[in-house]
Formats: C-alpha cells, sequence, structure tokens
C-alpha cells in the first residue's frame, strides 16, 4: 500500500509546506476520530482535477466506518459534491442526505483543511449512526468539542501551533480522561477517567466548576518559584503539554485551546495516569545505571588482573614463561576493552568497529617497539555485536593479529582486517579476514597441533557458530573466519 507521502509527491502539486501542514493534521487527528465516533478521511486535489484518499484512521472510542484502506482511492462522485463544494467555498458541508454503506446508515461531511487563508485539502467525517444511541453528558461534550476542531481546521487555526508532539512515551488520549474548560480556565466537564486520575493525585472534590490552575497548585509542595508552563496549559492559553506528579501518583496532560474566529473560548485537555508507567521507567533507569556500573567494576577488575599478570611476569626470569604471562595479560586486557565500552552504553550492545580499530592499534605499537616498521588497516565494518558475541570476537581478532604480527610480519610490513557483514531474515552473518604480507605460513603448519592462542581462537569460533580456515596466499598468510551473530538487543529509547 502506498504511503501518504508517496500519494502526496505522485498526484498531487502540494508545496512542501503545504504537505508538512497535512502531515502535522494527521500526525494529530487520532484526538478528532476518537471525539468524533467517526472515521475521517484526508482527500487531496490530484492533478487532474480529481480527488484521492491519502490518509485514513478510525475511532478508537466507536465503531468504524471502513474495513478497508482507502489510502490511494479516488473519491466516488456522489462524494465528490460535497468534497468540491467545502473546498470552493471554504466551509463545512454535510452530505445532503443519510448514505447507506453495507446496510449501515453513515452521515458524512466535509471540511476544508485550510492553510495561511488557502484551502489545500479536504477532511470527510464519516460517523456510523447505527451504532449512536441517546447521548450521554460524555458523548455531547465529545461531539461538541470534535466539532469545534473542524471549524478550528476550516478557519486554519489547526494543527498550526497546536501540534505538541503527540508520540512521547505516556501522552495521553481520549480514552485516558478528558477535561473540558471554559475561557477562564474553570472546569466545565471531566470525563469519569479524568475524574479518577486527578482523584489519584490528591483531590477529592468535585471537578465541574473548579479553577483547575488552583486546583492543582493545591496539591503539589511548595516552590520556590512557580512552573508557568504548566500554569499555561491547566489555564487552556497554550497548546503544550506537561506532567504532574504528586506523592500520590503521576499524570501527564496535554492541553489544546479552542478558538472561535481567533477568539479562545476554551480548552479540551487530555490527562493520563502514569504512575505505573512512570515507576517501571525509573525501575529501568535503576537497573540501567546497575549494569553499567557492573560492567565498568569487571573493567577495573580485570585491569587490575592484567596489572597483576604484567608485574608477575617481571619477576619470572624464563623466556618461555615470560611470554606466557604476557599473552594472559593481553587477552584478560582484550576483555576488559569489552567491559568499558558496554559500561558506557544503555543496551547490551557494543559498537564493535571501536574496538577492533583500538585493538589493532594497541597490538602495532607494542610489535613496533622491538623497531620493526608495522602497518595496519581495517576494511569493512563490523557493526554492533551483542555482548557475547562481541566478547567472542575481541578475543579472536585479539589472537589472530597478534599470531600476524609475531609469526608473519615481525620485520615489518602489514597487518589488513577485512571485515563483510550480511543480514536476512534469518540470520546474521559475519565474514573477517586477517591478512599479512609477511613470510607466510610454515609448511607442516597444522591447526590441531598449533599452540595455545590458535586453540583458544579454534573454540572461540565454534561457539559463534563459525568456521575458520588458514591460506598461504602469494604473499603472507591469510586467516579466514565466519561467524553466525546472535540477535542483539534493541537500543534503549
Amino acid at each position: 500500500m502506498p504511503s501518504m507521502n508517496d500519494v502526496l509527491h505522485r498526484d498531487t502539486d502540494l508545496s512542501e509546506a503545504e504537505v508538512d501542514w497535512l502531515h502535522l493534521l494527521v500526525g494529530d487527528w487520532q484526538l478528532i476520530a476518537d471525539l468524533s465516533f467517526a472515521d475521517l478521511v484526508l482527500w487531496a486535489p490530484t492533478r487532474e482535477d480529481d480527488w484521492v484518499a491519502v490518509a485514513h484512521v478510525r475511532p478508537t472510542t466507536g465503531v468504524g466506518v471502513f474495513s478497508e484502506d482507502l489510502v490511494g482511492t479516488l473519491v466516488t462522485p456522489a462524494r465528490a459534491v460535497y468534497v468540491r463544494g467545502a473546498f470552493a467555498d471554504r466551509a463545512i458541508v454535510r452530505a445532503p442526505m443519510t448514505v447507506w454503506r453495507d446496510d449501515m446508515p453513515v452521515r458524512e461531511e466535509a471540511i476544508p483543511v485550510v492553510r495561511s487563508g488557502q484551502p489545500i485539502a479536504v477532511l470527510t467525517r464519516h460517523t456510523n449512526l447505527a451504532s449512536m444511541r441517546t447521548p450521554s453528558r460524555l458523548e455531547v461534550t465529545y461531539l461538541a468539542t470534535a466539532d469545534a476542531l473542524a471549524r478550528m481546521i476550516a478557519a486554519g487555526d489547526f494543527p498550526g501551533e497546536q501540534a505538541t508532539g503527540t508520540a512521547q512515551r505516556g501522552a495521553p488520549r481520549v480514552g485516558d480522561g478528558v477535561l473540558r474548560l471554559d475561557a477562564e480556565g474553570a472546569v466545565t466537564y471531566a470525563s469519569p477517567n479524568a475524574v479518577s486520575a486527578m482523584h489519584r493525585l490528591g483531590h477529592e472534590a468535585e471537578l465541574v466548576g473548579a479553577p483547575l490552575a488552583e486546583l492543582v497548585r493545591a496539591l503539589l509542595p511548595p516552590r520556590p518559584w512557580p512552573d508557568e508552563d504548566l500554569e499555561q496549559v491547566l489555564r487552556g492559553r497554550v497548546a503544550s503539554s506537561s506532567e504532574i506528579e504528586t506523592r500520590s501518583a503521576h499524570v501527564t496532560l496535554r492541553g489544546i485551546p479552542l478558538l472561535d474566529r481567533g477568539r479562545r473560548i476554551g480548552a479540551v485537555l487530555l490527562v493520563r495516569d502514569v504512575s505505573e508507567l512512570r515507576r517501571r521507567e525509573r525501575e529501568l533507569l535503576t537497573k540501567d545505571a546497575t549494569i553499567r556500573e557492573i560492567h565498568h567494576r569487571v573493567k577495573n577488575n580485570l585491569q587490575t588482573v592484567a596489572a597483576v599478570l604484567r608485574l608477575q611476569g617481571r619477576r619470572v626470569s624464563d623466556p618461555a614463561g615470560q611470554a606466557a604471562l604476557r599473552d594472559a595479560e593481553r587477552r584478560v586486557a582484550t576483555i576488559a576493552a569489552v567491559h568499558e565500552t558496554l559500561s558506557g552504553r544503555l543496551d547490551d550492545a557494543v559498537d564493535f568497529d571501536e574496538i577492533a580499530a583500538r585493538g589493532l592499534t594497541a597490538a602495532l605499537d607494542i610489535g613496533s617497539r622491538s623497531g620493526a616498521q608495522l602497518r595496519g588497516r581495517i576494511e569493512g565494518r563490523f557493526g554492533v555485536l551483542c555482548s557475547e558475541d562481541a566478547t567472542s570476537m575481541a578475543m579472536i581478532l585479539a589472537e589472530l593479529i597478534q599470531n600476524a604480527i609475531e609469526h608473519g610480519v615481525a620485520d615489518g610490513g602489514e597487518v589488513v582486517v577485512t571485515a563483510r557483514r550480511t543480514e536476512d531474515a534469518s540470520e546474521t552473518r559475519l565474514e573477517v579476514e586477517v591478512r599479512d604480507d609477511g613470510g607466510g605460513l610454515p609448511e607442516d603448519f597444522d591447526p590441531g597441533r598449533a599452540g595455545l592462542g590458535v586453540q583458544i581462537v579454534r573454540s572461540l569460533v565454534a561457539d559463534l557458530r563459525g568456521t575458520i580456515s588458514w591460506s598461504r596466499p602469494q604473499e603472507g598468510t591469510a586467516v579466514m573466519m565466519t561467524a553466525l551473530l546472535r540477535d542483539r538487543p534493541a537500543a534503549a529509547p
């Protein structure tokens, strides 16, 4: 199915500013659909003097009309009459008679979408009359608020500055709770969910008739200076979002001033009790901080172990013993580098390219201390790995680079690390090649009888469900390994 952006750029001549206005409207129109108990369809004029549906939303508060998605379809001739009329007259036009759809009576009306005084599209509202009953106070208030917003769309006052970014976590919606305010900021209606949210904040008295800003101020602890942003939202003067936190509850607010011919006549406030959501977020933050602190302490402990091994190596006179301790120190430091990277992240994933670059630089620096002219580079990208794969990959790469330096280019040369990552729906495969231009493998080289470093590499490659092979190119040695990576955890929002 085509997206809204696809249809707008394919079929219409609307400017980028007009397209942005329509995106702002669609980003906020679930509110209108829920208040209207109706489907909404956005129609835009095409280059062929027709009308195409570019967006469609259904209500979450009632029974919808259209089971199919209308995006990309052209307007029917009967509907085109009042769509064109609303666009030409810049006025809300109701269909002259009830429309029947699958034995369902439907009331339809067209609302011009106006920007900077000019109509740019038409919004149609489709109400399933079969689901309507004798309206309660809630339904009457919802419909009146929806009609006020429809008039603002036709006047070019909505969305405009009303767009407040409703995608943030915990943003309230119509079903969470609705407060209706008059022009002075007094409550004229409170839905049952809104009453419950205010009760949890600590207000037990009647809401209707009370000035909301004063009511909330009495619930909050004393502050050296007032929260002006919250005050303006509670008075219904600005289109913005805010939060109220007391000892007993945490409530999010979203205020939308209602205008009539540019004059503010009141406001609608959406409210949501997010106490449990915020509690879980605090727990997650605490757990994240704890995990990062653990990684930090593990890194410190591993660095301490590496330092002890280094000191021990200085006390050992046997060259073989010194070499073994240096290798152990290097392996511990490699694992510490992974934990150092994890200690700075909110998730359990590692950007391995940074670790690979640091490891190659460190190995070249140590190898160059003997006077050899060593060079190295990394081609391709490893990408982000989960911590288990990152630890194994760091150990493998460190061993292969160290072997290339010690046995391939000890007297000078270049080490090249190449990474190729491929992903499909079933698996993520990483291919890594470590190549040097040194003297090459000895003729009797057998991985099965090689030293400890090779045995460690083969074991870790097996853990990664991969393969490894050694070859003799025209110059030097090439080691090719593959690994099947685990799914990495999603990044924290």
